[in-house]
């Protein structure tokens, strides 16, 4: 790797009190003119600034101090660190302490690479392409639109104004206060916007485009406004509806009220991430906005009414008190991945979205070892009231949150949570029992948990574990606290008969895995069974299990027992968490020659699910029943179950004559199963649905099938066409990583079309997620320590800096899949057959 320059923040001379910034995009020649007059304070007198600037031409720039005091000083030279992101701007004689004005013209590019400021591609109705300008800033990009002091820490105010074609739909953060024509040109208009609270810049926005909306007024006065593409007006309503009922939820939660006069809620085509929280313009993918009563599922209700909650959430946490430096960042999304749940919560109480927290946020993150745990106590929202009143239009670091925490709960959070956030990991708890007379003894352990098994290091870390326990007499009530500090410790459960099950962690809020020992196990197995254990306790269980399978820690036989226990499971958050590690454990096992034992494991399991829900739904179902479904039938045509195949073909003739057309949430399992078991007329017609479907949540749930397909010539032809002009830049991606997910010739087929057009796809992606995405969803799944090497010197030669953590983490998932199929594969295949061999 070259020598990386370290990395030196601004200088502090001189800070941005106000930003007055006047932009001219052209939507045809893709370039904008910039106008920046900035108040500044200089600190000490210097004759340079420094700022941040990337892509950007500076035609102009002088300095006037405050009140006339001496002359308005030009600067001589503009330096560009191009590598470094920064340019200084040098003047002949020093800037002397005090206000003053720093003026910059300068011109810059409208990129098709969404970030900064870039411009995103659209159909009129007529079919006509045209092109928005749009912003996403966050971390990074601001400074791509303006020269700017783009740090989290340095907030100014901004007074905004842009010149657009006077048919077009200007926004940023703030409302509109005045519109005038533009002198020079009759065809535009001049529109200036309010000066916005003093805020960071990554949160600054612009939208310029043609947009319908549907607006509405929260409880407290707010005017909520969602913006959708030209004729889908009527899709913004659902996204509407959560955004009203949310703002004032959170003002009462957080005993801090919305401090814009509006809040917008935008769609636009062509964007990177899920959504982007700018204060008072958030910007979304369609999928994360639009609903179509008709044509939306369950699922995508559910995705919006998540990310709608998580962007309004960081109007406080995150653009309210906004983060120190981006080492903090956790603090804004851990906050608001967790709030989401607690504001969908509130809005659709029947979503039952604390069960599926545990299976979406809470098991990936101790899969990524990240921090998110979270007890909706009322100390804590009294010390988050604390830390928004202290910390509001400023910045803040961990230690902030905890200081404010503890002094609203009198408990030491910051010793707790330090063994948590300042080392990386967390612990797994292993536990024994003996009973003696009434008496249960418990002995409990903590070790550092790795993915590769337990940490045997000289000096091993520990935690300050709170550890909850309750017992098969009232599995929804904790019976007995404990705080662990050291490294072991044993507890007496006093009362308490030998039949009686024992369960660490009920409700699933403690931060580790547990091993019980096999007896313990065994013991808690009638609790799935019968359901008595609480579905997360069901569903936590399993996934620690899979977890310590993963990490050679215990048979992988052991989970698939386990597995085999939830036959009258009704939960669907339990059956989401369990199918998607089997969806592992399969894709592991497509490297061995017994890959169809374990379809046929599959096909057993879900099957009498599938037998009772059926196809259609029932009067008086919910939302679950719908996800439910929807899992199961995609499961059991995947693995090939011979009557939902011939339903699901049936069904898929019947929607494409347009006979009878699929309800939205059978479209995927159909698709899906349809693809996987069919030909190159199947792909043909599916891409014809492609391109005739209007709404984007459609095409992308096309996009994300088509990998299913078998044939090697019709893999080639999917892949071909994710760099087609038929899918967006954003959605490219997923068709490459369903084609890597879905076999084992996909697998090899994706890495290496993405080796092959690595060109293309570093140019379009660089620097952004998208690209660290790209990489785990092609490679993640081998199982050959040899192709752990191949990718590890792949991207030795192509660098790819804002991906580098993932290239390490997937290659470490590669050599542990590999360690994992060496261990386990000849137990698993002799426990497969043993099951089929032996009578039921």
């Amino acid at each position: 790797m070259p020598e990386r320059r370290p990395f030196i923040r601004l200088p502090t001379d001189v800070y941005p009190v106000n930003y007055g910034l006047c932009l001219k995009p052209d939507l045809i020649d893709f370039t904008f003119e910039g106008k920046l007059e900035a108040v500044v304070e200089v600190i000490q007198a210097t004759n340079q600034i420094v700022m941040n600037c990337a892509d950007i031409d500076i035609i102009t720039a002088s300095f006037a101090p405050e009140g006339g005091e001496g002359e308005e000083i030009n600067a001589t030279g503009f330096n560009y660190q191009n590598e470094d992101e920064k340019v200084t701007l040098s003047f002949p004689s020093a800037l002397q302490k005090g206000s003053g004005t720093l003026k910059i013209d300068f011109v810059g590019e409208l990129n098709d690479k969404m970030k900064g400021f870039y411009r995103s591609k659209y159909a009129s109705p007529a079919g006509e392409i045209r092109y928005a300008a749009v912003t996403q800033f966050e971390a990074t990009d601001a400074r791509r639109a303006f020269p700017c002091w783009d740090e989290p820490a340095i907030k100014a105010t901004f007074d905004i104004i842009l010149i657009v074609p006077k048919d077009r739909v200007a926004l940023s953060n703030m409302n509109v206060i005045d519109q005038k024509p533009y002198p020079d040109d009759d065809s535009l208009v001049e529109v200036k916007f309010a000066t916005t609270p003093i805020m960071s810049t990554y949160l600054v926005a612009f939208v310029i485009g043609e947009y319908d909306f549907v607006e509405s007024q929260s409880a407290d006065g707010i005017t909520v406004r969602v913006y959708t593409p030209i004729g889908k007006a009527e899709q913004g309503k659902f996204a509407l509806e959560v955004a009203t009922k949310t703002l004032p939820f959170y003002k009462d939660y957080f005993s801090v009220p919305y401090p814009l006069p509006k809040i917008d809620l935008i769609a636009i085509a062509d964007f990177a991430a899920g959504a982007m929280e700018n204060w008072g313009l958030v910007t979304y993918r369609e999928t994360a906005l639009l609903i179509d009563p008709k044509n939306s599922c369950s699922s995508s209700r559910q995705w919006v009414a998540l990310v709608v909650g998580h962007e309004l959430a960081h109007q406080w946490f995150g653009n309210l008190v906004t983060m120190e430096w981006w080492t903090h960042l956790w603090l804004n999304e851990g906050f608001a991945s967790w709030i989401e749940y607690l504001c969908v919560d509130h809005c659709f109480p029947e979503y039952d979205i604390w069960t599926q927290f545990v299976s979406a946020d809470y098991t990936r993150a101790l899969d990524l070892d990240a921090l998110d745990n979270s007890h909706p106590i009322e100390d804590f929202r009294k010390g988050m009231n604390a830390y928004l009143l202290k910390f509001q239009h400023k910045n803040a670091s961990t230690e902030d949150l905890w200081y404010c925490l503890e002094q609203a709960s009198g408990k030491p959070i910051a010793a707790v949570m330090g063994s948590w956030t300042k080392q990386m990991g967390f612990p797994i708890i292993e536990v024994d029992q003996e009973q003696q007379g009434n008496d249960r003894i418990l002995k409990i352990s903590q070790k550092k948990f790795c993915a590769s098994g337990p940490y045997n290091g000289e000096d091993c870390p520990s935690w300050m574990v709170p550890i909850s326990i309750c017992t098969s007499e009232d599995p929804s009530c904790t019976k007995l606290e404990v705080l662990l500090e050291i490294p072991e410790t044993t507890i007496t459960i006093h009362n308490i008969q030998p039949d009686q099950w024992v369960k660490i962690n009920p409700g699933t809020v403690g931060f580790y895995r547990i091993q019980y020992s096999s007896s313990m196990l065994e013991s808690l197995l009638p609790g799935i069974r019968d359901l008595t254990l609480l579905p997360v306790d069901r569903l936590g269980l399993q996934n620690d299990l899979f977890s310590l399978s993963r990490a050679g820690m215990i048979s992988t036989v052991e989970v698939l027992k386990l597995m085999e226990a939830f036959v009258n499971e009704p939960n669907y958050t339990v059956w989401s968490d369990l199918s998607c590690n089997l969806g592992v454990l399969s894709s592991l096992l497509s490297h061995t020659d017994f890959h169809e034992e374990i379809q046929e494991f599959i096909r057993d399991l879900f099957t009498p699910i599938g037998l009772k829900l059926g196809w259609d739904s029932n009067q008086g179902e919910g939302h679950l029943d719908a996800l439910l479904r929807g899992l199961v039938l995609g499961k059991l045509g995947k693995a090939g179950h011979k009557p939902t195949l011939d339903e699901a073909r049936r069904r898929f003739k019947d929607h494409v004559e347009g006979k009878q057309i699929l309800s939205a949430d059978l479209r995927s399992p159909v698709y899906l199963t349809v693809l996987k078991h069919g030909d190159s007329a199947t792909l043909d017609t599916m891409l014809k649905l492609h391109k005739q479907a209007d709404m984007q949540e459609e095409k992308n749930r096309i996009e994300r099938v088509l990998g299913a397909i078998s044939a090697p010539d019709l893999i080639q032809k999917v892949l071909t066409f994710a760099l087609s002009e038929e899918v967006r830049p954003q959605d490219t991606v997923s068709v490459i990583g369903g084609v890597a997910g879905s076999s084992k010739h996909g697998r090899k087929a994706a890495w290496k079309f993405v080796k092959d057009n690595w060109q293309e796809l570093h140019n379009r992606y660089q620097g952004g997620f998208l690209i660290s995405r790209l990489i785990k969803l092609s490679v993640d799944g081998f199982a050959i320590d040899k192709i752990a090497a191949e990718v590890k010197s792949f991207f030795e030669s192509h660098h790819a800096p804002a991906a580098e953590r993932t290239v390490q983490q997937c290659c470490e998932n590669i050599l542990l899949n590999a360690a994992w199929l060496k261990r386990d594969a000849d137990d698993i295949h002799q426990y497969l057959l043993q099951r089929k061999g032996a009578p039921v």
